[in-house]
Parts: structure tokens; sequence; C-alpha cells
């Protein structure tokens, strides 16, 4: 494929990048990213992938939007409380671009259908908001064989990491699901946290499409929005991993 005017004035920035140029941009133009998520972090993730042309996004959550989400969900609107979050999500992408394929996936994963929905998609972003929906992810991705950003955010907190599914540590080699439990009702975020994770994730997203910089494999992430630091924490697989050993 060949870029368009249109596209070529759309993506001038990236044009002007060397290690993206006009081959770069036609490769996440033909791009598949799932967001499973269309909450706090899948809002700037599904954004800005879409601003960057990736050229089909697929958007993955059950839930409809409520008042309380737009706090921190900027994909969508006070007009959006009530509707999908994935149609709601669907509406603010084409509206930035008519030209980016939006999938809506109006359900949550769940071992049934992750081998399904998963095999079309080259990367994957972990945007949900539970233990148990991380490590579904973790174990389909590393059975799907796709690459696929984790993160997480508490009241002031985030983390991110990126997973290579056979090469790198995985979720399970840090956190044992078994372990990972809590009954306590959600705490925050700030508003603004998962706009600086979120944006993370899909930048680590374009950077493992197109095979440049350096992938954050092998490394925790941490942000402190309270003292402003991150922290990156190098990790190793383990051995004897469940999922990924």
């Amino acid at each position: 494929m060949s870029l368009s005017a249109e596209q070529r004035q759309r993506y001038a920035r990236h044009l002007a990048l060397p290690q993206i140029g006009e081959a770069g941009q036609e490769k996440l133009l033909r791009s598949k990213v799932l967001v499973i998520g269309a909450g706090g972090l899948g809002s700037p993730a599904a954004f800005y992938l879409a601003a960057a042309g990736i050229g089909t996004i697929g958007l993955m959550d059950g839930d409809t939007v409520d008042l309380s989400n737009l706090q921190r969900q900027i994909l969508h609107t006070t007009a959006s409380v009530g509707q999908h979050k994935t149609e709601s999500a669907r509406q603010r992408i084409t509206a930035l671009d008519p030209a980016i394929t939006v999938e809506c996936h109006p359900f949550r994963l769940n071992a049934d259908n992750a081998p399904h929905i998963l095999k079309s998609y080259d990367f994957i972003i972990d945007a949900t908001d539970s233990f148990g929906s991380k490590h579904l992810i973790c174990r389909a991705c590393h059975t799907a064989m796709k690459p696929w950003s984790h993160a997480g955010i508490s009241d002031f907190h985030g983390q991110t990491m990126t997973i290579i599914p056979g090469q790198t540590a995985c979720l399970h080699c840090l956190f044992d699901e078994n372990e990972m439990t809590s009954d306590e009702a959600p705490r925050g975020p700030l508003g603004a946290l998962p706009g600086v994770i979120g944006s993370i994730q899909a930048i680590e997203a374009i950077k493992c499409l197109l095979g440049i910089g350096d992938l954050l494999t092998d490394a925790l992430l941490t942000f402190d929005a309270l003292t402003m630091s991150f922290r990156k924490v190098a990790v190793r697989r383990n051995a004897e991993c469940e999922v990924c050993g």
C-alpha cells in the first residue's frame, strides 16, 4: 500500500522520524491492536494508537459508561452515559480518523472466546482493572503467542511491562494469581494517572509493531504521581512459572 496525500499530511511528523518513515507508517496502517478494557487505561492507549495510524483497533469491554467514569476515561463524554463503552469509544476514534477500522467486542474476554478473538491481532493491550482478567490475558496471550502490554493503576501509582511470550518474563513470573486477590473498594485513581500509563502502553505497542527501540521487557516500570518518580525494576523469567516456565 502507498500513502495517500491526506495520510502524508496526517502522519507528517511520523514520516519525519527516520525510525518510522513511510515504510513504518504503512506498516502501522496494516497493523491490528486489541485493547482489552475501554476505561481509564484503554482510553489514552486506544486514542493514541488511532492517532498514530494503527489501521485496525479492537475494543473489548462489557460495561456501559457511568458518570463516575468521566473523571479519567477520556474516550467517553457526558452524552455517552448509559452507552456501551465499546460503541462510545468507536465513535470518538472514528471522529478522530474515519479511516481507522474499529472492531467492537462488547463483552468480556474469557477462556472460551480468547483463542478466536486474539488470533487476528498483532499486539494486545491489557487495560483491565482486575487481577483475574490480567492473568487470563497472560495465559491467553502465551497460548496465542501474542506480544502484549500489562498495566495496572491504583490511587497515585501505576505500573506497566511488555511481554513477548516464550522470550521474556510474563505477569505470572512476577505475581502469583492465587495470591493476587482483593476485596477492597476501588481507591482513585487520580484522574490523569491512566493517561501516563496508557500512553506508555501505546508507545510500547508502536515500538513492538515497528521493531524499533528497546521494549519494556524483563522489567517492571512503576510510577508514583505524588513524588513524580519512575522506577524500572529488572525481572527475570521464572523457570517454574505455570504459564511460561
